[in-house]
């Protein structure tokens, strides 16, 4: 499936972005020739598998200038690249605790100069910067994500949404969702994209409370 699918959802982007985005797919074709991130399956899938999924996010919130959001467990660069592509006011930092990953999603920010994104080795438990939105992509048991990245979310709420969480994830997630005590809200992204691959999947946004 070709870039056009980014295009059919987001009409409005610039030509800019649409040169991003289009490049997305020769560039990722080439890093993961040399470091696999993306399984052969999904890279003949990569824009709906990879970018359209992470934009997802964007159908629920159209994030502020300014907005500050950690991308954690990142792998090769989803949701953090194709968001930042979307959002050049926004500023983005990508975090996964395996290097070669990183050392791809540093590739990719740089060949499309990217300059709302950065990028670093680590482990999520050992980062304490602060961010207006945790951002990711099913990298584990969601209660112990929210658990291992609530400390990372500020409350300097600029959005229309709370600050918080946005995960994306799909499947029967409910008894992870049953032992947080933050607000939550779900969202059916086949409410935003018409493709099969989206049926059973969600985008999950936890709104941070405050004492």
């Amino acid at each position: 499936m070709s870039y056009n699918i980014i295009e059919r959802y987001f009409p409005t982007i610039t030509d800019e972005q649409k040169n991003k985005f289009q490049q997305l797919g020769s560039l990722y074709n080439e890093w993961n020739e040399k470091i696999n991130v993306i399984s052969r399956k999904d890279i003949d899938n990569f824009y709906e598998r990879h970018v359209l999924h992470s934009l997802a996010i964007a159908k629920i919130i159209t994030f502020e200038k300014g907005t500050t959001l950690l991308d954690v467990g990142t792998g090769g660069g989803f949701p953090g690249i194709p968001l930042a592509i979307l959002f050049p006011e926004c500023t983005f930092h990508l975090i996964d605790s395996i290097n070669k990953k990183i050392t791809v999603v540093k590739g990719i920010a740089d060949a499309l100069q990217l300059k709302n994104v950065t990028a670093e080795q680590t482990r999520v438990e050992k980062h304490k910067n602060t961010y207006d939105f945790v951002l990711s992509r099913a990298v584990t048991q969601f209660d112990m994500f929210h658990k291992l990245t609530r400390k990372n979310i500020h409350n300097q709420n600029k959005n229309s949404i709370q600050n918080g969480t946005l995960y994306l994830k799909g499947g029967d997630f409910d008894d992870e969702l049953s032992n947080i005590n933050d607000p939550i809200k779900l969202y059916s992204i086949t409410d935003f994209f018409e493709e099969s691959f989206f049926e059973t999947k969600k985008v999950i946004h936890v709104a941070k409370k405050f004492n």
